[in-house]
Formats: C-alpha cells, structure tokens, sequence
C-alpha cells in the first residue's frame, strides 16, 4: 500500500509539473508579435540554356538513326567550333518513335508507316548575347528543333541578388513590426524566430521549331533578347515585446 501510494504521489507531482510548463510556455507565446515581409530585386541574366533537337524519319529504324547520328555529330562539331566547349553541350533526350498510318478518315491503323528519331541536347552559355548566334550556328549545321531557350543567373548572381532581396524583406519586416509596436503601446525586445524563403524564376521561351525551320534561309542572325530577372524573398519573423 506503501509503494503504491509513493507511485500514485510521483504521478500526481509529474503531472502538475508538466501542467506548469504548458502553462509558462502558453504564457511566453503571449508577448510575442509576428509580421512577415518581401523584397524582390532585378537583374540582368549571364546564362542561358538551349534545348536543340536533331529529328529524323525513316521507313528504316536504321536508316532514321544513322541520319539522326550524323547530323547530331554535325551539329556538336558547329557548336564545338563556334566556342562552345564540350561540358557546355550535354545530351537530355533521346527517343525511337513508330509513326503509325492513317486511313481515308484520319485514323491511326497498326501498320508503322515510319520511325522517328529524335536526339535532344542541352547547350550553357555563359554569355547570353550570342543566343541568337548559336541557334543559327546549330540550326545550320543540321538542327531542326528548338525546344526552348532559358535565360537563368549564375550561382554566384543568384547568391548575390537573393542576399539584396533579403535585406529588403527584413528592413520591411521591421518597419511593420515597429508600427505595429507603437500602435499596440509595446516594445521590441529582441527575435524570436524568423523564417526565410527565396527564389526566382528562369526567363523561358518554348516552342522555336518555326524559328529553327527558318533560320537556315534567313538573311539576318535570329535576334534574340534575354530580359530581366526578378528575385524574391520572404521573411515571416516573431518578435519577443514587453
């Protein structure tokens, strides 16, 4: 009986402490006040990717990718020439495809009229003012596909403009949370928690197969512009206030 009463009273002192705690941590999370900020930066792009495609059709697997390899390998040599070196140009895709016959009402039938070969390659650029240059350089040596084009930032740009953002975000975070304090007739005392989260989205155009369809006749080299770059960051922040 002894015993069991010891456990019991241990029990009982156990829960009331754990009762405490809750109670001091509710009672902290009172004096605290949360605001969230933004800021965002612009700059300008120092790299870009290209996605090219070699494609090919044949009655003949064989022959379809023979002819596929051929103008691929013409089109990595053009590049390799132009400047580009090799660990900028990296294969992203490679495919066989059956192409299958239509009937007299455009329906696909299960007889395989052709193959389709296609080979994608991914180029880097760390300059982005020659874009146009190289899809004409690869366009002419045998690519006829030009999946998309992304403009992007280099890890040290990006590192640099998410540090700017975030400054930004915080400044504006504070600002808030100082109107705030002197609304509510407090004071600041110090940070309690703060969130981060940053980023930016890649400049894309997709879809140039018009384009690399008419490079190989046009006069002129294919102008193409990279715009600007926004990067973003968020802070939510939970100040401590007395």
């Amino acid at each position: 009986m002894r015993r069991t009463a010891v456990l019991v009273l241990a029990v009982v002192v156990l829960a009331m402490a754990l009762v405490g705690w809750v109670s001091a941590a509710d009672s902290g999370n009172d004096h605290v006040l949360q605001v969230s900020g933004s800021g965002s930066v612009t700059g300008t792009s120092d790299r870009v990717q290209i996605s090219f495609a070699v494609e090919t059709e044949n009655s003949d697997v064989k022959i379809a990718q023979s002819n596929n390899a051929l103008a691929m390998n013409n089109v990595v040599d053009a590049l390799a020439a132009a400047g580009v070196p090799h660990d900028q140009m990296k294969t992203t895709g490679y495919s066989i495809s059956p192409v299958y016959q239509q009937d007299n009402n455009g329906i696909f039938t299960s007889t395989i009229k052709t193959y389709q070969v296609t080979n994608t390659l991914q180029v880097t650029l760390k300059d982005p003012n020659v874009t146009g240059q190289i899809i004409d350089t690869a366009v002419n040596a045998g690519a006829n596909s030009v999946n998309s084009i992304q403009f992007m930032l280099s890890d040290e740009q990006a590192q640099a403009l998410r540090s700017q953002a975030l400054a930004k975000a915080i400044a504006n975070a504070r600002s808030d949370a100082d109107t705030a304090a002197a609304a509510l007739n407090v004071t600041i005392t110090g940070t309690q928690t703060a969130d981060i989260s940053q980023g930016y989205t890649p400049v894309v155009y997709s879809n140039y197969d018009t384009l690399a369809s008419s490079s190989k006749s046009a006069a002129a080299p294919t102008p193409i512009q990279s715009g600007d770059i926004t990067v973003t960051a968020q802070v939510a922040v939970t100040y401590t206030i007395s």
